[in-house]
């Protein structure tokens, strides 16, 4: 079915067995520069699941480049752990890689005890909000004999290559670019001299290494950067890297202070293909595609299309590290989709606590985390068909459990459905799909349209019961709720009220400036209309832009709180804010509302205002539902309660709680 996709290919002399790798990205499961038993066993996993190459990495080479928030190879007390973790990746059948990283003015003076980062000039640093050191001639040694000794150690741990990290905004980026490169010495100023830096390391690190010892660097495609690199400059990179040594390309986009979406939904599918294809064309080496290519078909389709020769499944794989042999034995169906929500996978890096991944509750905990079968299989019984009673289901039939699942509406997928309905939001109805399938799979009997009360409850006496009802719109005590012109957040996103011209949505959580942006994007023109009116030139792009953001509904979001987008994690607010400012949505901060009262809204900011609407939309949270799980203990059957039902939360917690429900009861 995807031949391309598990063909061997040939890096140096190395012969990989299929075109998927695991690129390496940032876990902080340590904090002391080790590697340990986390780290193993989140590779490993990896490796088990069928992946080409699993890649290490970030790993530190010192010299001020990362910190202790990441393994490091920068002496050789590191070597024995990293070796015996290679020979672990290579025993389940996959090639082992090790990513060589210095951040550059990407490192926190936090990370490195109070220090100033090193970059090659002292410009304030967008990310970090801190301006580095620059690099003095002997700095710049340094950290390139750093690079070279780390990878000398990868290669005497037994690694089948090592890649350089070029990409993202980190150092070697800072030296390519000429907003962060202001040197005027022979690292600075023409492009020669700016290469210098990343060419003499490949140079170096390949006399060292040997002719035959892979070596690979990730780069970005475009900065995405007013004023830095962009997708006319990196094809020349790419050939001083191909020059120098280097054997193959990974191809990324963007910096980190990049103002384009990298990984959240609003990057399409594949959506950077075309950057790793401008350098394919450059180079006679091969080149690995990246971002948000989530199933085996696309992926299929970027190789056959010659637009890259490998394909990099980061995040796809934290979701399902099986994806690779579920791809191969042709059950892509039951491939666990990443739905580029970013909460668990880059959020908590932000807070600087490991990562881990909304749908995939395994992951980071592999070791710790394990669903065994029940030497005495149980009836269960699960209420609730949303994401916490789904995949609770799926967990108790791994164990060997009979499961029924019972839904009270006419199709399963709970939240999920009004989730996936925003814009750029559609990977959550993926994961319904994918329950779907794995539910039949797993032989749990659904019934649907089928609410389950005490009496059904007592007639088919299961041994154990999970209630996962979940929750319900909770409105806030205003006058005037009553009107036929006031809606939930819910009904809007179900389809179920008609809002008129004007809406106003009280409440600035996630919810409501998600219902916001859903109704911003009626009546605006569609991805395949807009290409059609480009193509042919019909409109001019002053044009298009306005068509592009203006719909049918003018908007206005009221919050009592000073700012907006509580609920929205670090990574993916500002996508949402700036989406909010193109589609002309206005926001009212600080407004406490008085009175809906007959097509005006009353409220007071800085004395009592009105604004005219034709509908008033609720968004200001949502409680448990527990209609049936507060009748269990008359039952005397054993129980518990979950999800939403308990605490309405994300979907993270559902399905996390859900599965460590069934490993620690059942």
């Amino acid at each position: 079915m995807f031949k391309q996709l598990f063909s061997p290919i040939t890096i140096n002399k190395t012969i990989i067995k299929n075109r998927i790798v695991f690129p390496a990205m940032g876990l902080f499961y340590s904090y002391d520069e080790k590697l340990n038993d986390r780290y193993v066993n989140f590779y490993l996993e990896r490796a088990r699941g069928g992946a080409g190459i699993v890649t290490v990495g970030p790993v530190g080479i010192g010299q001020l480049g990362m910190g202790p928030l990441g393994p490091s190879l920068e002496n050789d007390q590191a070597i024995p752990a990293f070796a015996a973790l290679a020979g672990s990746i290579q025993a389940a059948g996959a090639k082992a890689w090790v990513q060589l990283y210095h951040g550059g003015a990407y490192v926190r003076s936090l990370q490195i005890g109070g220090k100033k980062a090193i970059a090659p000039s002292a410009v304030y640093s967008n990310f970090t909000g801190e301006v580095p050191r620059a690099m003095s001639l002997e700095d710049i040694q340094n950290v390139q004999n750093a690079f070279i000794s780390c990878a000398e150690r990868a290669k005497q741990a037994g690694f089948d290559g090592v890649e350089i990290i070029a990409s993202a905004g980190y150092l070697i980026c800072q030296f390519l670019s000429p907003l962060t490169n202001q040197r005027t010495d022979q690292y600075g100023g023409s492009f020669e001299n700016r290469t210098r830096f990343a060419r003499e390391i490949i140079e170096k690190m390949r006399v060292r290494l040997g002719p035959d010892f892979p070596i690979t660097i990730r780069m970005a495609g475009n900065d995405f950067v007013p004023g830095s690199c962009t997708d006319a400059d990196t094809p020349e990179f790419a050939r001083v890297y191909e020059k120098a040594g280097v054997n193959a390309i990974s191809v990324t986009g963007g910096w980190h202070e990049s103002h384009i979406p990298q990984l959240p939904g609003d990057l399409p599918r594949g959506g950077f293909a075309y950057l790793a294809r401008s350098i394919k064309e450059a180079v006679s080496i091969p080149v690995m595609a990246s971002n948000r290519i989530s199933d085996p078909w696309l992926a299929e389709k970027i190789l056959q299309n010659r637009s890259a020769d490998m394909i990099n499944l980061a995040r796809v794989l934290m979701a399902d590290p099986d994806w690779p042999v579920k791809a191969l034995e042709e059950r892509p169906q039951e491939i666990r989709p990443c739905i580029a929500c970013l909460q668990g996978c880059m959020d908590e890096l932000f807070n600087l606590r490991p990562a881990i991944c909304s749908v995939n509750p395994r992951t980071g905990f592999e070791g710790q985390r394990q669903i065994r079968v029940s030497p005495l299989p149980r009836r269960v019984m699960v209420i609730g068909g949303g994401p916490a009673g789904m995949e609770s289901a799926i967990r108790a039939a791994q164990a060997g459990h009979q499961v029924e699942l019972y839904e009270k509406g006419e199709k399963i997928g709970g939240q999920l459905w009004l989730a996936g309905t925003p814009p750029h939001k559609q990977e959550f109805w993926e994961l319904i799909h994918y329950y779907e399938k794995v539910l039949a799979a797993s032989g749990v009997k659904v019934f649907l349209n089928c609410e389950a009360d005490l009496d059904l409850i007592i007639k088919r006496n299961p041994d154990y019961i999970i209630a996962a009802e979940g929750a319900e719109s909770s409105f806030p005590a205003i006058d005037g709720l009553d009107s036929s012109q006031v809606f939930s957040a819910w009904e809007v996103l179900s389809g179920k009220a008609d809002v008129g011209k004007r809406a106003a949505i009280i409440g600035g959580g996630a919810t409501g400036l998600e219902t916001a942006l859903f109704l911003a994007a009626k009546g605006t023109i569609s991805a395949e209309t807009l290409h059609f009116l480009f193509r042919y030139e019909a409109e001019s792009p002053d044009r298009l832009r306005e068509l592009v953001y203006k719909g049918v509904h003018e908007i206005t979001v009221f919050e009592t709180q000073s700012t907006v987008g509580k609920g929205l994690g670090k990574s993916t607010k500002w996508v949402v804010m700036d989406n909010i400012a193109r589609y002309g949505i206005k926001i009212i901060t600080d407004a406490r509302i008085l009175k809906i009262d007959h097509g005006e809204i009353r409220y007071e900011k800085d004395g009592q205002q009105s604004l005219p609407f034709d509908s008033v939309i609720i968004a200001t949270g949502s409680k448990p539902v527990r209609r049936v799980a507060d009748l269990l203990k008359q039952t005397g059957i054993p129980f518990s309660v979950i999800g939403d039902s308990v605490n309405p939360a994300g979907i993270r917690e559902a399905i996390h709680q859900a599965y460590l429900t069934i490993m620690e009861n059942l």
